[in-house]
């Protein structure tokens, strides 16, 4: 059982407790496949608090071999809908999500709290607007999650 949690309060008075963060690989923690610099840090980081899952179809290959020896399990998915069937069996309300894709936007469907990159690989509009943040770099959206009053300034009314 994971006994790792991070609680964020995501408005005033509302707290919610997360156990996972479900990333997106291509585009979101990577540029051309290749681990974007100070992620690896993060992820460390974050490691200690909550469980790292990183979804991705591997469009270059290089997933496994760039996130060898992080704390974080890689899952080779097909589709959109592998990925929120994922979340799904995590217990929706419980992850984190981030991801830049339009292969995201079933995975932030299911997510309890949803953080799009618009990273130097772009994102897609569809997942703009299936998520609760907004964000211009990976590096932000860890922090965010990192450093809670960030979300709670985002998102408060």
């Amino acid at each position: 059982m994971n006994t790792r949690r991070i609680s964020l309060e995501i408005r005033e008075g509302v707290t919610k407790s997360f156990n996972d963060l479900v990333l997106d690989y291509t585009g979101t923690l990577s540029m051309d496949g290749m681990l974007l610099p100070g992620v690896a840090e993060r992820l460390t980081t974050l490691s200690r608090s909550i469980r790292i899952t990183v979804l991705t179809a591997d469009t270059f290959g290089k997933a496994e071999r760039q996130l060898a020896g992080l704390p974080a399990q890689v899952s080779i998915i097909r589709n959109g809908t592998d990925k929120a069937d994922f979340v799904r069996r995590l217990g929706p309300e419980r992850v984190i999500a981030i991801g830049n894709g339009r292969n995201d936007v079933p995975m932030m469907a299911q997510a309890g709290l949803r953080i799009a990159v618009v990273g130097p690989e772009g994102a897609a509009m569809e997942l703009l607007q299936a998520t609760d943040i907004v964000v211009t770099d990976i590096l932000h959206a860890l922090d965010l999650i990192a450093n809670p009053l960030r979300v709670k300034a985002a998102l408060r009314d």
